[in-house]
């Protein structure tokens, strides 16, 4: 069985990572890192340390709803993507360990496309 490396759990919550096929499982957010437990193997599991963690990113709508799908950007700049019902609770614990300022917001598509329309009609 997997050793966590967290000694206080914050949150424990249904959790579907996406390296390669998805894998569902858990993720738990404790003192000393974010951690993803496989469902079907336990054996198989993810530990990002906070020193490990560069930012996170995640998609914000005009009304403030926050997607269910979040970035983990690492230190070496690899990302890791995992989606979640509790993501605001996750990001928000994620903030208070790493800080705000890596906590960030990155483009929908409906902004990138405006955006791109603003770009062209200035052009003209």
């Amino acid at each position: 069985m997997a050793q966590s490396i967290n000694t206080r759990a914050d949150l424990a919550t249904d959790a579907i990572a996406f390296i390669g096929f998805p894998k569902y499982g858990k993720i738990m957010v404790g003192d000393k890192a974010m951690e993803f437990f496989n469902d079907k193997n336990v054996n198989d599991n993810m530990q990002f340390p906070w020193a490990s963690i560069k930012a996170v990113e995640a998609h914000v709508s005009k009304d403030n709803k926050i997607d269910n799908t979040f970035y983990i950007v690492l230190k070496n700049s690899h990302k890791v993507r995992f989606s979640s019902g509790d993501s605001g609770k996750i990001l928000k614990l994620i903030r208070e360990q790493i800080g705000n300022d890596k906590v960030l917001r990155i483009p929908t598509m409906g902004s990138t496309f405006k955006n791109l329309l603003t770009r062209m009609t200035r052009k003209s």
